[in-house]
């Protein structure tokens, strides 16, 4: 069985109280001013790494997945793992990285999301009318 979690990963400024953090990645003592906290783990800053394209969970902002005893940045995760499905407007297929449009149950390419009187593509941010 597999199993997901979506994890926060907290920047800490300064070294929790107490002795040195070893780092769960690299085993070393941290004794950086920046840490980080994930999966009830120390870490390094360039320890804590996507296990696919290897970018630094810290920097690509505060989420990480892991799965199959994999560490994983979002984009990798749905690369791997996301599931693929069909537009409600076109039925063709949009893979799991792709933004859509959601509307009750139904999903959309960003390009099929549209007005059904007239067609017209609803864009976001959309514009306020005075």
């Amino acid at each position: 069985m597999l199993i997901y979690t979506k994890q926060s990963v907290p920047m800490l400024s300064v070294q929790p109280k107490g002795k040195q953090k070893g780092c769960a990645g690299c085993n070393r003592k941290i004794k950086d001013r920046y840490l980080l906290k994930a999966l009830d783990k120390y870490w390094h800053e360039d320890c804590l790494k996507c296990a696919c394209c290897d970018c630094r969970l810290g920097e690509v902002g505060s989420t990480l997945y892991t799965k199959a005893n994999l560490i994983l940045c979002r984009r990798d995760y749905l690369r791997l793992f996301g599931t693929t499905g069909n537009c409600a407007a076109c039925s063709k297929l949009i893979p799991a990285f792709e933004m859509v449009m959601r509307a009750r149950d139904n999903v959309y390419h960003l390009d099929c999301f549209t007005f059904q009187i007239c067609n017209a593509v609803l864009k976001w941010p959309l514009a306020q009318t005075s």
